[in-house]
């Protein structure tokens, strides 16, 4: 039986934030995840999967791969859409045992 140590700290690391702000739905904010960027989807994959990045740089670099079309496109900026470039937000990470 393989032996493991359990870390009961909670783990720091930087994520993804969108935001949207339009007539239509408000104000919109939530953590990028991996759920609709992989096809085809693993079968361990289940629901929506925040991602997270150990260093800021890392997660600037994600966002500018696939998100910097954003700053160029004022229709999408602007309503209805009203995007904004994500933005790299430092998160803290645990895992608890649902009982």
């Amino acid at each position: 039986m393989t032996k493991f140590k359990i870390d009961t700290r909670a783990d720091d690391g930087w994520a993804v934030m969108w935001e949207s702000r339009n007539r239509l739905n408000g104000k919109t904010v939530f953590l990028i995840g991996v759920a609709g960027n992989l096809e085809p989807r693993p079968a361990w994959l289940r629901g929506y999967r925040t991602m997270v990045f150990e260093t800021r740089r890392e997660a600037g670099a994600y966002i500018k791969n696939k998100y910097s079309y954003i700053a160029k496109r004022k229709d999408l900026r602007t309503e209805p859409h009203g995007w904004r470039v994500p933005k790299a937000v430092r998160v803290q990470v645990s895992v608890v045992r649902v009982p």
